[in-house]
């Protein structure tokens, strides 16, 4: 059997592996029952169903005949770069680095950081409606965790929030 879609198979690929290790981590937790579900049951359940997923794009790759192949195409390494950074930015400056003594600068400037530094990652970056979409996650992030879930997240920098 050949692969007719390059694309579509690694993705599967990669699915099936994301997917068997949140599975596998999972099971260093209490799994539980269905009617008892312990913390390691819902990453399980879902690794186990990524991991279904991709194996089902998989095995469509390699049988639904495309066009051209769908080769994949080199690695365009300055999005990945800016996304992998934003990410980072976003869990330093949320936490903070105590190693360095690095305070953490709350939900606000980590999610405004995100979103400048993501945004960096498309082929146009438009200063307006960046700062308007991080207002907006912001906003929707403040709502949904801070006021509807009352988890206690920091929400400022200590030395604007107290």
């Amino acid at each position: 059997m050949s692969i007719k879609s390059q694309k579509d198979f690694f993705s599967g690929v990669v699915f099936m592996a994301v997917g068997g290790a949140f599975a596998w981590g999972a099971t260093t937790y209490s799994v539980g029952t269905g009617a008892r579900m312990g913390p390691g049951y819902f990453p399980l359940m879902l690794g186990v169903l990524l991991a279904l997923i991709g194996a089902v794009i998989a095995f469509t790759a390699m049988v639904i005949e495309t066009e051209d192949g769908d080769k994949i195409g080199k690695w365009i390494w300055r999005p990945v770069g800016y996304i992998v950074a934003a990410n980072l930015a976003f869990g330093v400056l949320l936490g903070g680095l105590p190693s360095i003594h690095l305070p953490a600068m709350g939900m606000v400037i980590a999610i405004v950081a995100l979103t400048l530094i993501a945004a960096k990652a498309g082929t146009e970056f438009k200063l307006k409606e960046v700062l308007i979409l991080s207002a907006i996650l912001v906003a929707g992030s403040y709502l949904t965790f801070i006021v509807l879930l009352k988890l206690q997240i920091q929400v400022w920098p200590a030395f604007i929030g107290g």
